[in-house]
């Protein structure tokens, strides 16, 4: 067995008071990727996603955030991918934002629902031509005999698009993930974490509570 047991930090950047938080969770959220930002995090906007398959096994994938606001976080992918199989059963995720460099972490959960195709094809366009072109060549998540084979299909499809417009696959676009729930984290010493969770009223307003450690 591998011990692990002297691996140990001690969280004691900031703390995190019930007065330092917006009523909002998403201005809240908003606010601390601005700072996470401002300290040069490598991918910032990358997140875990939390997903339980038809069988009940959960899985998780790091996928990347590429909007926000306050109807919902948005990522793109294959619609035939694994994640997407497991959305279409049950559409219950979570969202897992670690930004170690500054002792945080949020956690989100909620449904997820596709986004339009005009929003699919307005971020499908930003993309740089060689990951329209990709989007195109994987069919995610299914086995393939070589990466070689993945290469040839590579080459058909640069030959066939060349250096003109890239369509959006009918096969890829966005999620939304609307929240139900936000969790804001933010390490202690002696492992007596701020811990914020914002959940929804039965009138719908944002209701904070704080989680013991």
């Amino acid at each position: 067995m591998k011990d692990l047991s002297y691996m140990r930090d001690e969280f004691e950047i900031a703390g995190l008071r019930r007065d330092d938080l917006d009523a909002d969770p998403t201005k809240q959220f908003e606010k601390w990727f601005e700072d996470i930002e401002r300290a040069g995090y490598r991918m910032p906007n990358a997140v875990t996603l939390a997903t339980v398959g038809e069988d009940g096994q959960p899985a998780m994938r790091m996928v990347l955030l590429k909007q926000f606001d306050g109807h919902g976080f948005v990522f793109y992918t294959n619609y035939e991918s694994a994640k997407a199989k497991d959305m279409a059963h049950n559409p219950k995720v979570a969202l897992h934002f670690p930004w170690h460099d500054l002792e945080r972490q949020v956690i989100i959960k909620g449904t997820v629902e596709k986004v339009s195709a005009a929003e699919s094809v307005k971020y499908f366009l930003t993309r740089p031509h060689g990951s329209q072109i990709g989007a195109w060549v994987s069919n995610q998540s299914s086995p393939i005999s070589s990466k070689q084979a993945l290469m040839m299909k590579w080459e058909e499809m640069k030959r066939k698009f060349g250096e003109g417009e890239v369509p959006l696959p009918s096969f890829w676009g966005g999620y939304r993930v609307v929240p139900t729930s936000f969790e804001f984290w933010q390490g202690q010493k002696s492992r007596l974490h701020d811990r914020f969770l914002y959940k929804k009223g039965e009138d719908g307003a944002w209701v904070i509570e704080r989680l013991q450690p």
